[in-house]
């Protein structure tokens, strides 16, 4: 049977349809290669390479400011609670102990004198050190066909245990990365904003004829010279025989930036101090709501309690390898408690 309306037909199926479509495809967080490179510690022959770039976590180290802020603070308390020894240095110990907290390894080499004793503990940096294939001897490698083969057994190895290997150590920190790159991100974006004028830009629009090419060209070369650094200056444009609205100036957007600045630095920033199990204020944030966040008092002393004393007992393990007590920690003291007195008054403990 014949179509009674083949031109109606013909109209519906060549009418446009809707289309739907993105400007972008989503990205997983963690593709298949990322995965393999965190699979296994790769063997060149001689040592096992890390799981992780250390390169990377040593300039991930200050891409925040509370992320070098708190591991700066587990540091000094550690150092203001150890007691020099004379086989190591308050000096080395501080190294060897920033050296664990950032990279989640820390190496001591143990110097020996004529007779076979102790002479000595030196730091050697973690960021060099790499495991032998026999996981007892270790190389200090500073770049290719630099390298220094240690003596086996002379090297105390502390690392913090990951789920994945047993090679090298892993820091606690890790999932609180993208936390720190984005702050980062967030200040760099903040920052090139203002040195690039703290604007959106603008269309500079010139319809009038009576502008030659060699004006339009020197228009072009003055903006082009106007960015950047001391940008905040005046453009003198002189039209003879101009039109009223021959040259129009149109903003793209608003003067302001629409970033969010402050709400992804405060998100980033908890999540930074979540990994790092440290009150925002015993790092002296000020709080932003008028509750605050509580006594500072009870919070070092829940900290030193949760945090300092179980660093302090893996430090501690050097003493079982060497056989000697070197590294001894005095008590972690955040403050005289009160109590109130019969008066009402407030009397130390």
């Amino acid at each position: 049977m014949s179509d009674p309306f083949p031109a109606l037909t013909e109209t519906v199926e060549s009418a446009p349809k809707m289309e739907a479509f993105t400007f972008g495809d989503p990205v997983p967080v963690m593709d298949s290669r990322e995965l393999l490179d965190y699979i296994e510690c790769c063997m060149n022959g001689r040592w096992y390479e890390p799981p992780i770039s250390f390169d990377g976590l040593a300039k991930s180290f200050r891409a925040s400011t509370h992320h070098s802020s708190a591991i700066y603070f587990k540091r000094n308390i550690l150092l203001s609670t150890y007691v020099p020894h004379p086989l190591l240095s308050r000096e080395a110990f501080s190294a060897f102990a920033l050296d664990y907290l950032i990279f989640g390894n820390a190496y001591l080499e143990r110097r020996k004198n004529r007779l076979g004793g102790t002479l000595g503990l030196k730091h050697a940096l973690s960021k060099y050190m790499r495991r032998g294939a026999d996981l007892d001897t270790y190389f200090y490698v500073r770049g290719w066909r630099q390298e220094d083969e240690f003596e086996a057994g002379s090297v105390y190895h502390m690392r913090e245990a990951d789920i994945n290997q047993e090679v090298y150590g892993l820091p606690e920190y890790l999932s609180t990365l993208q936390a720190a790159w984005l702050n980062e991100s967030a200040t760099l974006f903040r920052r090139k904003y203002y040195t690039n004028g703290s604007h959106a830009g603008y269309i500079l629009y010139i319809n009038d004829a009576a502008q030659q090419q060699s004006d339009i060209d020197d228009i072009r070369k003055a903006l082009k010279e106007s960015k950047g650094p001391g940008n905040f200056r005046n453009l003198f444009l002189y039209s003879p025989n101009g039109k009223k609205d021959g040259i129009q100036i149109i903003p793209v957007s608003e003067v302001a930036a629409k970033d969010d600045f402050m709400n992804i630095k405060n998100v980033s920033r908890d999540d930074v101090l979540a990994a790092h199990r440290i009150p925002p204020q015993l790092l002296g944030i000020v709080p932003g709501n008028t509750g605050g966040f509580g006594a500072i008092i009870p919070a070092a002393q829940v900290f030193a309690k949760n945090e300092v004393e179980p660093l302090q007992a893996r430090f501690r393990e050097l003493n079982d390898w060497l056989g000697e007590e070197v590294i001894t920690f005095t008590k972690y003291e955040v403050g005289a408690q009160t109590a109130p007195s019969e008066t009402g008054k407030p009397q130390p403990q």
